[in-house]
Order: structure tokens, then C-alpha cells, then sequence
């Protein structure tokens, strides 16, 4: 009888770290697409936040051009974008309604499966914190989307503050992972935990390091800093850029100052990159469970690509054209992909070197 019972409590397991993973497909997508948003500069074209009549777009004539009447009291249109006809306002229009259509979407796969998992009595007693946290965190990166939409639609701004759309990014990134790390508790077998504390004290460091980088990477992408330093390995032809420092703004060079962004982004790039090979020797001395084994190649082969990827997209970026794709933005979306998929296997070094601990894991 006690084996049935584990038995049917791990297919209830199984089944709802299916549902959550799912729910980290779409948030991945959902990050993409907004970095197409990002970078074809659709992000203001919505002047309003309507949760529920803004599902579908406009539907005729008199409701595309009261919407485009909208778009042309901001200050995106009139200081960059005034020579647009309708046909490119709905162009950027579709990029930022996908967007909010997604984060729509993903709601709703989060509340059916919520309410069937409840109804069918899948979720056992430790699951409710974890969903209840997951459920604030989403609707607070909505909340957080509009306040950093909001900051483009007032005085001279052209786009959104580089500051909130950095919040956002990170937000993003905590919600994909705190579902992922959900999903592993739930799913993977409680055997094939390594334990590894030397490996883990490393995985700490890296951890904290991708943080940083990660942020610093958003910031690059608010300031569209890629172009003040668009040559590599030098930046701009020396090691130390000039104007890493502006008196006028003091401490608030470290996220305001577009030069010292870009540097240090580049240079935790490096730490980054260092901490992963000396991780991945010492990994790959060790024989661990099967699933560490099978995996724990992963970090340096993605991070070597990351760091092409950033190379590329600096050296892309004098090809700029706004309002239009090209390489610069197809290297762009891949480093922000990429960037994505190696958090991802950092939580699940992560979670594999842990120490077990009583939980949801499997046993």
C-alpha cells in the first residue's frame, strides 16, 4: 500500500513539474519577445494598460488610427519616430501587443493548472508556498512591465529608463528561476543529488557573478551601449576607456555612465568566464551521479559561446539601423537567449550539488 502511494504521489509530482516547466518555456519566449520589442523599439507603442479589452487589437480603420492618434502624443513619436505612417505604427504595435498577449497567456496556463491540480488534489501541503510565491512574483513583473513602460511615456524620453527596464529583465529572470528550481524539487530523484560542497562554494560565486552580468547586460541594452565602444579586444582602442568617471553623477556612474556600463560589463564578462573553466576542471575530474556526469560540461561550452556572441554583438553594432532587423539584432537576441539558457544550467548545478534536504525533492 505505502509503495502504491509513492508511486502515485511521484506521477503527481511528475506531472505538475511538467506543468511548471512548461511555464519556463513561456517565460523564455516571453523574454524573447520582448527583446524583439526591446530592440525594434515597439516597447511605447501601447499608451495604455488594459488587462482586459487590450487582449485583442484593434479591430478597422477608426480603431487603428485612434490608437496611432494615441502613440503621436508621446514623446517617442514626435522626437524620433514622426515620419511614421500608419502601416510602421502597426508594425512596432504588434511586437508590444504580442508581448503583453503572451504574459496574458502565460496567466492562464498558470491558473488552469493551478485550478485542476487543486480540484484533482495533485498538490501536496509543501507545494502551497512555493505557488502562492510563484504567483506574486508574476504579478508583480506585470506590475513592473507597466511602471517601466510608464517611464517612457513622459517628457523627452524616446524609450524606457534603462534603470527600469533592467528591473524588469531581472525580475523576469528571478520568476524563470525560481519556476525552474520548483520543477527540479518535484522531479528530479533525490539519488541524484551530488553533494558536492567544493563544487558548490564555486557554483556560489558563479551564481552571484551571473547576477551582476546579467544586469549589467540589461543596463547595456537600456543605454544601447554596445555602440559607444563597438571594437574588441580594446575598447575603444585602450584597455581603460576614458570617461569611466563623471563627477556630476558620483555613484550613480556605475548604471548612468554608458562608457562604464559597457566596461563593466565586458570585465565581469572575463571574471565570469574564468570562474566557469576553473569550475569546469574541477568538475570534470570528478565522477559524480549519472545526471552531473551527463551535464557538467555544459556551463564552459555555453559560456564560451555567450562570450562569442557578446564579441559579435559589439563588433555588429555600428550596422544599427533603427527600425530595422539585421545582424546586430540577430546576434543580439541570440546573446540574450544563450544568456538565459546558461542561468538555467547554473540553477541546475546548483541544484545538484546541494546538500538533500527534506522537501519536495523525490526520494
Amino acid at each position: 500500500m505505502e509503495t502504491v502511494l509513492r508511486e502515485e504521489q511521484s506521477k503527481n509530482n511528475r506531472a505538475v513539474a511538467i506543468w511548471l516547466l512548461i511555464g519556463v518555456a513561456m517565460v523564455i519566449i516571453q523574454i524573447l519577445i520582448g527583446g524583439i520589442t526591446r530592440l525594434t523599439g515597439s516597447g511605447l507603442s501601447i499608451t495604455e494598460w488594459n488587462v482586459v479589452t487590450g487582449t485583442l487589437p484593434p479591430m478597422g480603420e477608426q480603431q487603428w488610427m485612434a490608437e496611432f492618434s494615441k502613440y503621436q502624443q508621446t514623446p517617442q513619436y514626435k522626437l524620433l519616430n514622426s515620419g511614421f505612417n500608419l502601416g510602421d505604427f502597426k508594425f512596432i504595435f504588434f511586437w508590444e501587443w504580442l508581448h503583453r498577449l503572451w504574459a496574458r497567456l502565460i496567466g492562464v496556463v498558470f491558473a488552469i493548472g493551478f485550478a485542476w491540480f487543486f480540484i484533482t488534489k495533485k498538490f501536496k501541503k509543501e507545494m502551497v508556498k512555493p505557488l502562492i510565491i510563484l504567483f506574486l512574483l508574476g504579478a508583480l513583473q506585470g506590475a513592473v512591465g507597466w511602471i517601466m513602460v510608464a517611464s517612457g511615456l513622459d517628457g523627452d524620453a524616446v524609450y524606457v529608463k534603462p534603470t527600469r527596464l533592467a528591473l524588469h529583465f531581472t525580475f523576469a529572470l528571478f520568476l524563470l528561476s525560481y519556476t525552474f528550481w520548483f520543477a527540479l524539487q518535484l522531479l528530479v530523484p533525490k539519488k541524484q543529488i551530488a553533494g558536492n560542497s567544493a563544487l558548490q562554494k564555486l557554483n556560489i560565486a558563479i551564481t552571484v557573478t551571473l547576477v551582476i552580468q546579467l544586469l549589467y547586460g540589461a543596463l547595456m541594452a537600456g543605454h544601447k551601449a554596445a555602440t559607444a565602444a563597438p571594437t574588441w579586444p580594446s575598447i575603444n582602442g585602450m584597455a581603460l576607456p576614458r570617461g569611466l568617471y563623471r563627477d556630476v553623477d558620483g555613484f550613480l556612474n556605475l548604471i548612468n555612465n554608458k562608457i562604464l556600463v559597457h566596461f563593466i560589463h565586458r570585465g565581469v564578462a572575463y571574471l565570469l568566464l574564468l570562474l566557469v573553466i576553473v569550475w569546469s576542471i574541477k568538475a570534470l575530474k570528478k565522477h559524480g551521479t549519472a545526471f552531473f556526469n551527463k551535464t557538467k560540461w555544459l556551463p564552459l561550452v555555453i559560456v564560451l559561446l555567450q562570450v562569442l556572441l557578446g564579441i559579435g554583438s559589439v563588433l555588429t553594432s555600428p550596422q544599427i539601423v533603427p527600425n530595422r532587423w539585421g545582424v546586430f539584432e540577430w546576434m543580439a537576441q541570440l546573446h540574450q537567449f544563450l544568456g538565459m539558457m546558461f542561468l538555467l544550467v547554473v540553477i541546475w548545478m546548483l541544484f545538484i550539488n546541494r546538500r538533500v534536504e527534506k522537501g519536495l525533492a523525490n526520494r
